[in-house]
Parts: structure tokens; C-alpha cells; sequence
């Protein structure tokens, strides 16, 4: 392995056609892919009744985020095997292989017989479908994100990367637009009848021209030129992970970089996302508006970022993102709760409630990929209050002591035949906490009426600064990965830390953050989980992580 060296003094220059078309290229089909891959987030309702048995509600939803949750699970297993054919075979053809993947198994989704049709086997191939997503997604990123790396001029990595780093959030844009797109133009029950299935459908589609359009591509002439010298790894994966040299980097990158950076972009996009429907019960449709309003404006720093770490490089950026989110996550999410559904929290602070248990019959309701089945009381009534946003405090009762509640001091009666805890429910309900549909919760279906409505607005603008941190965070990641490996191992070097930090740290966000709600009776509480990992990255990045914005990748071996 030879050396990195400082690259020559960057010479600015206008982009030349072929590094737009590498660029507009791997963008595309990187663009294409995460629209695949977050339809099944933002239509979860809809798939969770076509899929799932029963009338449980919360066991649906929580299915769903199971099946979201697999499909980041298993990126990292993605990583390693096309990363490993990315350095062997060359980045270009690795990843088509995996936008062909992503696309046919999205396309199957939208196939999918219902429960209703083909029993069990409908969630069973649901579940399958968005393995193999995971798994292509697992191989696409660090190949596009290396591709265009070692396409770009020294000095120009950051911001040419950073158009790779807005395929995300333009992929969460466009599943988000399409899907409005169509409950906009046709009534809510042919939507979840039928018309849910459509985006899924369109996926042949883009499959179709991504295809076409990368297959226009050259390799990159890093690779070509490693290739050429006969100075290719004959095992990217023992080089990269069995050498303790390359193995503590990718530690590095993972830790202090890569996790920190995954949980402010999903707290920002996706959490938010969460948050609205399921903690403020903001309709569907409402919390899509505000969310792709606020991606619409915030994209273009993406780019901003980018360039910004070509000129001061990429550490101070990141860190800055990571420390600044989270000293300010609790107050932007208490005023964004403060004006969606100020009912809500309004009885946050004036309703009490108070469970009291033997403590021994109360367990711990951390279920961050939702599997758990809870059947004692003290469980299932708490995560009944949690998924009705209901504050809550647990009393140590007497030891054999069954479970009491009581709402502003006066004790609920709780039939035999409550088996979830509704009685609680509409008790705290009766003393001021709204139920879902109350008047009070910001509700405008439209595009004009999102626009017109003052709320709308200061809404859009608090999610602008969520979004705002994960530009900071996310714009200069790529080229930050890309120049922390040599060209022989880049591509599964860096698919690994990255894919485990978005993957697991980010990916299983929002069901852990749901587990904490759960368990503490704190709406806000799930703040805690990207607030520390933020934290830790900020730490380990500071003492750890190297500056990177100039070395030269293309004789870097």
C-alpha cells in the first residue's frame, strides 16, 4: 500500500460535461433508490392493513416499524458483500447489481397479495422484500459516493460528493410528493383500497432509466489506474477489517463520525416525521406538507456544506452539526408539539396521572425492533398511555399489589374486561388530553392551506433547522469516508462504518426512541437516544477522527 500524500493545490475550474454526467448519473440511481427504500416508512399505515392480521392498531404500526427496522438491519451484511465486489470488479458494475435489486423488490411490494388473500405469507414476503432492499442499499451508497470521489478534481471532493449526499433527502422528497400527489386525487378509501400500491409500481419505471443511464458510465480512473499497476486487493475484506491499521479507521469513522451523524439526519427527517404522526396525531397528510416543505427549502445546503468543507475541511463541520443539534433538539421539539397540538400540551403540564405497581410486575419496555409481546398489566397499560402521548408516572405499589391509576388524584375504575388500559385512557381524556382528530391539532390537507396557515409556517421553519442540521452533518460525510481509505479497500472500507452508523444507530431511531417514550411516560424522552450518541461522536470525533480534505486518492493505494 503506498502512502497518501498532500494533493496538489486545488485549481478551481468550471465542471467538465463527463464529471456532470458522473455526477447526474450516480445521483439519479442513488435518488431512485432511497425513494424505493422510504415508501415503506411513509405508507406504513397503509401497509400495516393490507399485510398484518388483527385490529390491534398499535401491533401494526409496530410491525411496520419492524419491517423498516430489517431493512436497515441487514445494509450493514450489504456493505461488506458489495463493497467486497465493488474493490474486486470495479465500482461501476457493482452498482448497477444493486440498484437491479432494490428496484424489482420495491416493484414486488406493490405485486404483494394482501393477509386477506394469501394469509401469512403476505407479511412473510413483505418482510423478505425489504431485506433485499436493505441489502442492495447496503452496496449502492459507498459505490456511488466512491464513484464520483475519484471522478472529482482535488479541492472539489466535498461538493462534488455532496450532490450524492441530497439523494436521500430528494428520494424522502419524491416518495413523499408522489404519494401526496395521489391522496390529493383520489378519495382516502381508494387510496387504501388501492392507490397506496401505485408509488410502488412506479419503481419499474425509474429502475428502467436508472439502468439507462449508468450503463453510460466509464469506471472510475482511481480504480482503472489501481487496476492497470496490478495493485488490487485479492481480499478487500481481511485488508480492510483483519488489519488493525484499516479496522481502528473504520472505528473511528464508525464512532466518531458515522453514528453522530445518523441519528441528527433521522431526528431530522424521519423522527420528525414520527414525531408529528404518532406523538401529535397530526394527520398524514398535514405532517408529509410540512416535512416536504422543509426538505424543499433545506436541500440546497447539502451543496452549501460541501463546498464549505472543501475551503475548512470536514471535521469542524460535522462536529459542529452533531453538537449543535443536540444541545437544541429538546426546545425545537417542545415548540413544534407547542404549536401542532397545544391541547395536548396544555394536559402534558395540568393532568397528572399515576400508575402504581409492585415493581416486580413491571418490566422494562425496551423494544427498539417492536417483537416483544407484553401481557402484565403495569406493561401493557404504559405503553397504551405512551402510544396516546399521555405523560404518565409509575409509583411503587406493594409487593402482590395489582395495578391502580389514578388521574389528577382520583382513582380510575379499570373493568375486569380492560384489558389495554382504555379506561385510563379515557379518563386522562376526560380531564384535558385531546384524542386523535380533535379540532385543536394543526390540520391542513393542502398545499394552500399549509401555506396559508400561520402555524403551518412556524412549523416548516422549526423543521428548516432540524433539517438544517442534518445538511451539516450529512453534506461533507461522503467525501469524509471516501478519503479515510485507500483505493485498493475504498469501497468496503467505508460502506461498513457508514452503513453500520445509518443502518443501526440511525435506522432503528425511531422504534427506540418509541421504547423510551414507553418506558419513562415522557413524550420527549426519545430526544435522549440521538442527543448522546451526538454527544459521543462529537467526543470520540475530536480526539480521533483525522482531517481528510487533503489527500490525494488517486495515487493512494
Amino acid at each position: 500500500m503506498s502512502v497518501s500524500t498532500a494533493a496538489p493545490a486545488a485549481k478551481p475550474g468550471r465542471m467538465t460535461g463527463e464529471e456532470r454526467k458522473v455526477i447526474i448519473a450516480s445521483s439519479a440511481g442513488t435518488v431512485f433508490e432511497w425513494y424505493d427504500f422510504y415508501l415503506a416508512g411513509s405508507l406504513a399505515a397503509n401497509i400495516a392493513a393490507t399485510f398484518v392480521p388483527g385490529t390491534n392498531d398499535t401491533a401494526k404500526f409496530i410491525f411496520v416499524l419492524f419491517g423498516f427496522a430489517a431493512g436497515f438491519a441487514v445494509r450493514p451484511f450489504g456493505a461488506l458483500v458489495f463493497g467486497r465486489l465493488g474493490d474486486l470488479i470495479g465500482r461501476k458494475y457493482t452498482f448497477l447489481v444493486t440498484m437491479t435489486l432494490m428496484g424489482i423488490s420495491t416493484f414486488l411490494v406493490g405485486l404483494l397479495p394482501s393477509y386477506a388473500a394469501i394469509g401469512y405469507a403476505a407479511p412473510v414476503i413483505f418482510i423478505a422484500c425489504r431485506l433485499l432492499q436493505g441489502l442492495a442499499l447496503g452496496g449502492e451508497y459507498g459505490g456511488a459516493a466512491t464513484y464520483v470521489a475519484e471522478h472529482a478534481p482535488h479541492g472539489r471532493r466535498g461538493f462534488y460528493t455532496s450532490w450524492i449526499q441530497t439523494t436521500a433527502t430528494v428520494g424522502l422528497f419524491l416518495s413523499l410528493l408522489v404519494i401526496l400527489t395521489l391522496r390529493l386525487s383520489m378519495s382516502p378509501e381508494d387510496f387504501a383500497a388501492w392507490g397506496w400500491r401505485i408509488p410502488f409500481l412506479l419503481s419499474i419505471i425509474l429502475l428502467g432509466f436508472s439502468i439507462w443511464i449508468r450503463l453510460q458510465l466509464n469506471e472510475s480512473p482511481a480504480f482503472q489506474k489501481m487496476k492497470a499497476e496490478g495493485l488490487r486487493s485479492k481480499a478487500p475484506l481481511t485488508e480492510a477489517f483483519g488489519r488493525w491499521s484499516n479496522a481502528k479507521i473504520a472505528l473511528i469513522a464508525l464512532l466518531g463520525g458515522t453514528a453522530g451523524q445518523a441519528v441528527v439526519w433521522y431526528t431530522g427527517q424521519f423522527y420528525a416525521l414520527f414525531f408529528l404522526t404518532q406523538t401529535l396525531k397530526v394527520d398524514g397528510t398535514t405532517a408529509n406538507l410540512l416535512i416536504a416543505f422543509s426538505l424543499l427549502i433545506g436541500t440546497p445546503f447539502f451543496i452549501f456544506f460541501g463546498w464549505l468543507s472543501d475551503k475548512m475541511g470536514r471535521k469542524p463541520i460535522l462536529i459542529a452539526g452533531c453538537l449543535i443539534a443536540a444541545a437544541t433538539y429538546f426546545p425545537l421539539f417542545e415548540n413544534i408539539a407547542r404549536i401542532a397540538n397545544p391541547k395536548l400540551i396544555a394536559a402534558t403540564e395540568n393532568v397528572k396521572i399515576d400508575i402504581t405497581a409492585d415493581p416486580a410486575s413491571c418490566g422494562t419496555l425496551f423494544d427498539p425492533v417492536g417483537v416483544r409481546q407484553f401481557t402484565r398489566p403495569c406493561d401493557v397499560f404504559r405503553r397504551t398511555l405512551a402510544t396516546n402521548s399521555m405523560h404518565y408516572q409509575l409509583m411503587p405499589g406493594a409487593p402482590g399489589s395489582g395495578v391502580t391509576a389514578t388521574v389528577n388524584g382520583t382513582e380510575v375504575t379499570i373493568p375486569e374486561t380492560d384489558k389495554t388500559g382504555a379506561a385510563i385512557v379515557a379518563a386522562a381524556q376526560a380531564a384535558g388530553y385531546p384524542a386523535a382528530g380533535d379540532a385543536s391539532i394543526l390540520k391542513a390537507p393542502s398545499i394552500g392551506g399549509v401555506l396559508s396557515d400561520p402555524r403551518a409556517l412556524s412549523i416548516i421553519g422549526l423543521l428548516f433547522i432540524l433539517v438544517l442540521y442534518v445538511t451539516m452533518v450529512y453534506g461533507p460525510i461522503a467525501a469524509l469516508l471516501v478519503e479515510l481509505f485507500p483505493t485498493r479497500i475504498r469501497y468496503t472500507g467505508m460502506s461498513l462504518p457508514y452503513h453500520i452508523g445509518n443502518g443501526w444507530f440511525g435506522g432503528f431511531l425511531p422504534p427506540t426512541a418509541f421504547a423510551i417514550v414507553a418506558a419513562s411516560g415522557n413524550i420527549f424522552s426519545g430526544l435522549w437516544y440521538p442527543i448522546v450518541i451526538a454527544l459521543m461522536t462529537v467526543v470520540i470525533g475530536l480526539l480521533f477522527l483525522p482531517e481528510t480534505k487533503n489527500r490525494d486518492l488517486e495515487n493512494w493505494h
